[in-house]
């Protein structure tokens, strides 16, 4: 009656759910697409299941899940400036803001990826809701600067399990032809929470303070906490296999803590303390390494990096990562001390390349099903490099003029770039290491924006030749610019060499 396989209505649905097509025609074929996936899922008959729940909707829970953690961290970005004046703090300190919510999704990450394949991930992306909303609202209403970094801290573990779930839901409902669709419309969504923390973010700290960029978003969470309850798929019985790597993330919790106070203590200058706090960090990442690769169930099995394409998308995740939270650190800064902006036009400003990358993202997905994604990587990271320099040199040329240009070369290269290494990563990953490769992936991220909101913004720091980088004048802050983007165009030529190095193998294993 039928002549629908599972493959083709998976793809039915699954376009139809991106807004791409809807080849069925009537209502019956629809419901008999819908049935087929459950029935191939659960290994029953077609004509004994339930319709399944509406696709689109499904993919709209997990966008709203992909747009808060994001939002959490732009709309502090934008407000540097406003907590070193509310606190009375130096730069280095309200650093920890930022750093302490990105810590927090670093250390847990890969963590929580492995306890959704192994707990439920209906179950545990529910919780990282909950906890991410109600830190919302500590956030606002924290008295102090460590109150408010501990409570950022808490907003990042809710972050970390929504960030590392939504990936591996994508995993289980997307057929591998549309994946690259599927990850161009996460990183829309990414790129939408980018986009609206800063513009939100400097009409809220002006119109009532700080306290409201946090507060925003506990209704938008509230919405997605029953969303999600109502429309993501029931948790099926996990198969039995090892326990939680409880050392391990205390290993690497305490070495990236180490790692991002290295960067941050003493105002830019590097002392016997950063020396000895790096130290800490090579000895705890040796013992890390040496402990994941004896435990019975480790965070991470050293193995997987053995595998030369998991292994460089992982590095060209991180440092273009870097570079990206480089644009979020220095921007704020050069934008109001540098061009004198007040919260309300930085936020404009800052919001420009995620809107560009609202625009981009879906397309860039689109152009991965397409024309593959090796070929779409290289692209990216190409344009990542050009972005960079242009950066690093015509803000200094044409002022804002410039500024905005080299965002708009830089934004569309990473959306192309997120969309393939994406989809180059999770393709073929087997359904219960969905949690932990996606884990990985989005720790690799997060090791690139502490990388950012660490190790580029002492480099900011540094090149601005100022004591207190709050007070720096404007020819201090162009320079620190100029010197900071510069580095980070090494890095993207770094990224882009891998890029090609990895694609010049592949061509010579056909």
């Amino acid at each position: 009656m039928h002549e629908y396989s599972v493959n083709d209505a998976r793809s039915a649905i699954s376009e139809m759910a991106l807004g791409l097509r809807w080849p069925f025609e009537g209502r019956k074929q629809t419901d008999f697409a819908m049935k087929t996936i459950i029935a191939e899922q659960d290994g029953a008959s077609a004509a004994t299941v339930t319709p399944a729940r509406p696709m689109l909707w499904t993919l709209v829970s997990l966008s709203l899940s992909m747009l808060l953690p994001s939002l959490g961290t732009s709309s502090a970005n934008v407000a540097l400036p406003n907590f070193a004046q509310a606190f009375g703090a130096p730069f280095q300190a309200v650093q920890w803001i930022v750093l302490a919510y990105l810590l927090a999704i670093t250390t847990l990450i890969v963590s929580v990826g492995r306890l959704g394949d192994m707990a439920g991930r209906r179950r545990l992306l529910l919780v990282g809701i909950s906890l991410f909303t109600l830190s919302s609202a500590a956030c606002g209403a924290a008295p102090s600067l460590w109150l408010l970094v501990a409570a950022r801290a808490m907003q990042g573990v809710g972050a970390a399990i929504m960030m590392a779930l939504t990936m591996a839901f994508v995993g289980e409902t997307v057929p591998k032809d549309r994946t690259g669709s599927a990850m161009g419309l996460l990183g829309t969504m990414s790129a939408v929470g980018t986009a609206f923390g800063p513009s939100l973010g400097g009409v809220l700290i002006a119109g009532f303070g700080w306290p409201a960029i946090f507060l925003a978003n506990v209704p938008l969470g509230i919405v997605t906490f029953v969303l999600a309850h109502r429309v993501l798929p029931e948790d099926r019985p996990a198969p039995r296999g090892g326990g939680f790597d409880g050392l391990g993330t205390l290993l690497l919790a305490s070495t990236l803590a180490a790692y991002a106070l290295a960067m941050t203590i003493g105002r830019g200058h590097f002392a016997t303390i950063n020396a000895f706090l790096l130290l800490a960090f090579v000895f705890g990442m040796g013992t890390f390494v040496f402990v994941e690769a004896r435990v019975a169930s480790p965070l991470v099995r050293p193995a997987m990096f053995r595998d030369p394409m998991l292994a460089r998308s992982l590095v060209m995740n991180l440092l273009v990562s870097t570079v990206i939270m480089t644009t979020f650190v220095v921007g704020p800064f050069y934008l109001a001390r540098g061009l004198g902006l007040d919260p309300a036009g930085v936020g404009l400003v800052m919001s420009i390349g995620p809107f560009i990358s609202v625009l981009s993202g879906f397309p860039a997905g689109r152009l991965v099903d397409r024309w593959g994604a090796r070929g779409v990587v290289v692209g990216g990271l190409a344009a990542l490099a050009a972005g960079a320099f242009a950066l690093a040199v015509l803000p200094l040329m044409f002022g804002l003029a410039g500024y905005i240009a080299g965002i708009a070369i830089l934004t569309p290269g990473y959306q192309l770039f997120q969309a393939a290494n994406n989809t180059t990563v999770m393709m073929d990953v087997q359904a219960d290491r969905r949690g932990l490769v996606s884990g990985m992936l989005n720790l690799s991220r997060n090791l690139g924006l502490v990388t950012g909101a660490s190790v580029m913004g002492a480099v900011f720091a540094v090149s601005t030749a100022a004591a207190d980088i709050a007070a720096a004048s404007p020819g201090a802050l162009a320079s620190g610019l100029r010197t900071t983007f510069a580095v980070a165009g090494v890095l993207m030529v770094v990224a882009l060499a891998l890029a090609i190095a990895g694609s010049v193998v592949t061509h010579r294993h056909r």
